[in-house]
């Protein structure tokens, strides 16, 4: 008998020791160690960018160091799928991009998440507009240029794209104007805005981060920015409605952490981030970027989630767009 009462006490114990360390920890005393932050992308880009400025201050707001945790691969599938599976105690967060949350889910058959049943979003960090631009030395000098150009050579018409989220931006755009552009993928942003400097492509639709540059630089023309208002850094670029189409997209990038994180640590993590995203210092860090800090509440970030795949869903239905795994 004494024997088995031991044998019972060990494994007590080993199984308290097993146990996850946010199933042992006090949600109130919460963070008691480092937080890793999840980037789907490559140090330098525009997420994880944004990634490190809001890391730091959140390090120095809860006091223990923040992590940036690069897992490229896969169009941010492959740290999506990590952060769903990781424990849900508020030490892996996700910088979850539009792409993997909203555009993903409506251009692949099979995905190794959901985005809504495996995730609470804690706050949309900010919002960014897409450029369209063609070479500086491209005849096409509008959008209606680039219509009727691609009207009238649907063979050679085609566009560069380095993600889900930027085809599906850029079938919006044919699906609203009938412009027959052919997609040529590319594996990154930068190679996808080189390949309209080259001449490989007539044009493509990018993110303000990796094409401002070249934009002021004159290495490319931008011809509409993607967004219902004309971007800050670009105020002589009109909008796609100004240039005649009905084509308003804005991609975001946000905080997410998997689904059973309680709710208090939610909380925390909630009002910290929607603070720190409004601070002046990170505004100004924020806007050579191209990205418009937003910091909404759970709740509202659900719902435009919600709504952002709902909408993409149907462009990629619409323009027979699926990719299998």
């Amino acid at each position: 008998m004494k024997s088995f009462r031991r044998c019972v006490a060990v494994i007590a114990c080993l199984t308290a020791l097993a146990a996850p360390a946010g199933a042992q920890e006090d949600p109130a005393k919460y963070p008691t160690r480092a937080i890793h932050v999840v980037v789907g992308f490559t140090p330098g880009g525009g997420n994880d960018l944004i990634a490190r400025i809001v890391g730091q201050k959140l390090s120095e707001s809860l006091g223990q160091a923040v992590v940036i945790d690069n897992k490229p691969g896969g169009g941010a599938i492959v740290a999506t799928e990590y952060v769903a599976k990781a424990p849900a105690d508020g030490y892996t967060l996700l910088v979850g991009a539009s792409g993997a949350i909203a555009i993903n889910p409506a251009v692949y058959a099979r995905l190794p998440y959901d985005p809504v049943k495996d995730f609470t979003p804690i706050t949309e960090l900010g919002s960014f507009p897409l450029i369209l631009i063609v070479n500086a030395a491209s005849p096409i000098k509008s959008v209606a240029d680039l219509i009727a150009f691609a009207k009238a050579h649907p063979k050679e018409a085609n566009y560069s794209s380095s993600s889900a989220a930027f085809q599906l931006v850029t079938e919006l755009f044919k699906q609203k104007t009938g412009a027959p552009l052919q997609e040529i993928p590319y594996k990154g942003a930068n190679d996808s805005v080189m390949a309209v400097i080259s001449g490989q492509v007539t044009a493509t639709i990018a993110d303000a981060g990796p094409v401002s540059g070249q934009v002021k630089g004159g290495q490319v023309r931008a011809l509409a920015v993607t967004s219902p208002a004309r971007a800050a850094d670009f105020p002589d670029v009109p909008t796609m409605k100004e240039a005649g189409t009905e084509v308003d997209a804005v991609l975001w990038s946000g905080i997410f952490v998997p689904r059973q994180t309680p709710p208090a640590i939610v909380k925390k993590l909630e009002a910290e981030l929607r603070r720190i995203i409004r601070e002046p210092d990170v505004v100004a860090r924020l806007k050579p970027l191209g990205i418009s800090p937003v910091g909404n509440s759970s709740d509202e970030f659900a719902r435009t989630i919600a709504d952002d795949i709902a909408r993409w869903t149907e462009v990629a239905r619409a323009g027979n767009i699926k990719i299998e795994q």
